[in-house]
């Protein structure tokens, strides 16, 4: 007799590079600094790497992959998110806010430890790039800002240009941050 066996389908790998293109007055490709995406299902990893050669790119692939492999040997164990219910003994002014931050769409903003949720209106940036690898950049930076206690996301903040920002950025740790102002990477937004 014959076993019947489960088909068990695995997921594709979707693996997304993005690769800055050189321009002039821009990133030189000596300090190019690629990002790669790789997700399996419904799990993914994520990684920002300096490169070179296409031969980085492959190591960094490999490395992705690997990498990939151990978290789906190991998943995370990710609690559903708890319920928010309404009760009649809230104040109006509370109901009404709740109502306004379930309208509008909100960004998680990684922090050193957890994350901070804010509406999408309180990151803009005006100036430079404005494509989703720059609004990635600038929500990095967001967090960069909280842990070094220079904006508390509970006000809107625009940048420039937050390429020019993080390279500003880059050398400082979230302790040297105190040593600055806010207004120093970032404006106040109206």
């Amino acid at each position: 007799m014959t076993k019947k066996t489960k088909d068990k389908t695995v997921p594709p790998t979707v693996i997304t590079l993005t690769i800055p293109t050189p321009v002039d007055g821009g990133v030189p490709i000596e300090q190019a600094t690629a990002t790669l995406l790789i997700q399996r299902g419904d799990l993914a990893h994520v990684r920002q790497f300096q490169y070179v050669l296409l031969a980085d790119l492959t190591t960094a692939i490999q490395e992705a992959s690997h990498a990939l492999a151990l978290l789906e040997d190991n998943p995370p164990n990710v609690p559903p998110a708890p319920k928010q219910t309404k009760t009649k003994s809230k104040k109006k002014s509370e109901a009404s806010k709740l109502e306004v931050e379930d309208s509008e769409p909100t960004i998680d903003i990684p922090l050193k430890k957890g994350t901070k949720t804010i509406p999408m209106s309180y990151l803009k940036i005006v100036g430079g790039e404005t494509d989703a690898s720059a609004y990635r950049q600038a929500v990095l930076l967001a967090g960069r800002l909280i842990d070094g206690k220079l904006w508390d996301g509970e006000s809107a903040i625009q940048f420039k240009d937050v390429y020019v920002v993080a390279k500003h950025m880059k050398q400082l740790k979230d302790n040297d941050l105190v040593l600055f102002s806010l207004e120093d990477f970032a404006e106040t937004a109206n």
